[in-house]
């Protein structure tokens, strides 16, 4: 028998509710596998437990990404770049598109990039703290931001336009205002990648427009769309989970005393406070072939979306996960997801992270409200519009 839900999981609105860990942990409780009627996307299977999302997420042959990996689309719709994207492949597809950018994202990369990445957030946060009075999201915006515009090497003139179509990409209310924003980013990037294939340089669009798979250039317009996700996900992903991560340590004012002090780690932290926020919301796979999933029956052709938020506070998993622990360990979060589709990113994410807080931490002895805060309404990185804050300096 199908447990359905009768709460679309997918209405941004909940993942703010101050019972959010009550009512994911009863529904999970229930029914770790749910069918959820969704208003934009249809029926889908709802997973809430981390043992299934690692299943889910793991297992490409069962649980394909061709179909899609993000809901919004609309209900029956595959989403453009189906095949031809790394988030919207399949092994072994996916390692081919994947080989050529990942030693931009590696961690002997991320070694180069350290000292323009501190010197970025400290810059940001110096800044900031000359104001006084300021919007958190738009702080952290900068690092991210700057730090993907100088491996695509888009000129300073250019990086507004990249700024304001990532936001409405990302965070638009509808399909409709998403679907605008990368209309508007991939002409700019189609013209990046006619320029770099003439005359090519050493930055991420130069090799990924040159790299060729089975002797062959790819189509430009897969170079572009996997370019528009690379930029997109690598701003928004870190923007918002240092905003929601900072929110987190002002209100758990014992955790900031820990980091400031040196009693904390600062690498476990990171790991904690990405668990914590989960801003990629969710995942989405298709199953290829019917199925057994937490007692429920898939059919091929069913959706299936894993909520990362509630399989990273699932008490199954994480000791007492609904208490910021900045210890804790092991802490195999999903946050930056698992398997085939383990985030390109990671390593410089983490980095631009860590950047972040050490600045706060270096230069900001109180992070104080200073206005009502602001959940966007993406449910692909959920997060804050807006977050006024008034910084008071060491």
């Amino acid at each position: 028998m199908h447990a359905t839900s009768t709460l679309d999981l997918s209405d941004t609105r909940l993942w703010s509710r101050p019972d959010l860990a009550d009512l994911i942990d009863d529904l999970r409780a229930e029914a770790p596998v749910r069918r959820t009627d969704t208003a934009q996307d249809g029926p889908v299977w709802s997973v809430l437990s981390y043992e299934l999302a690692c299943t889910v997420l793991t297992d490409a042959t069962v649980y394909s990404s061709t179909g899609g990996s993000l809901l919004g689309a609309g209900a029956g719709k595959c989403p453009v770049g189906a095949g031809r994207m790394m988030a919207l492949t399949d092994p072994p597809r996916h390692r081919q598109l994947r080989q050529p950018v990942v030693p931009f994202f590696s961690n002997a990369a991320v070694k180069r990039y350290a000292e323009r990445v501190e010197r970025l957030a400290a810059t940001a946060v110096r800044e900031a703290l000359a104001k006084g009075d300021v919007d958190l999201v738009d702080v952290v915006s900068a690092i991210p931001l700057t730090v993907m515009c100088d491996l695509l090497d888009i000129r300073d003139d250019d990086r507004d336009l990249v700024v304001r179509v990532c936001d409405q990409a990302f965070l638009g209310r509808t399909p409709q205002e998403r679907r605008a924003g990368h209309q508007q980013l991939i002409p700019f990037l189609f013209q990046q990648v006619m320029l770099r294939r003439t005359s090519p340089g050493d930055d991420l669009i130069s090799v990924a427009a040159t790299h060729r798979v089975d002797g062959r250039l790819p189509p430009v317009e897969d170079v572009v769309l996997n370019l528009d996700n690379i930029l997109v996900g690598g701003v928004q992903t870190v923007r918002h989970t240092a905003a929601m991560s900072l929110w987190a340590l002002m209100n758990h004012p014992d955790a900031w005393a820990a980091l400031a002090d040196g009693t904390a780690d600062l690498d476990a932290a990171t790991n904690e406070l990405l668990r914590w926020t989960s801003v990629g919301l969710h995942m989405l796979r298709t199953a290829s072939t019917s199925t057994e999933l937490g007692g429920q029956t898939i059919e091929a052709g069913d959706r299936v979306v894993v909520w990362t938020w509630a399989a990273d506070h699932d008490p199954a998993a994480f000791d007492r996960p609904r208490e910021l622990r900045l210890d804790r360990s092991p802490n195999r979060h999903l946050a930056l997801g698992v398997g085939p589709h383990h985030c390109i990113g990671a390593p410089l994410a983490k980095a631009e992270l860590r950047a972040v807080y050490r600045a706060f931490l270096d230069q900001v002895r109180e992070i104080e409200l200073a206005g009502e805060p602001v959940h966007n309404t993406s449910l692909i990185n959920f997060g804050f519009d807006r977050l006024p804050v008034r910084l008071h300096a060491r």
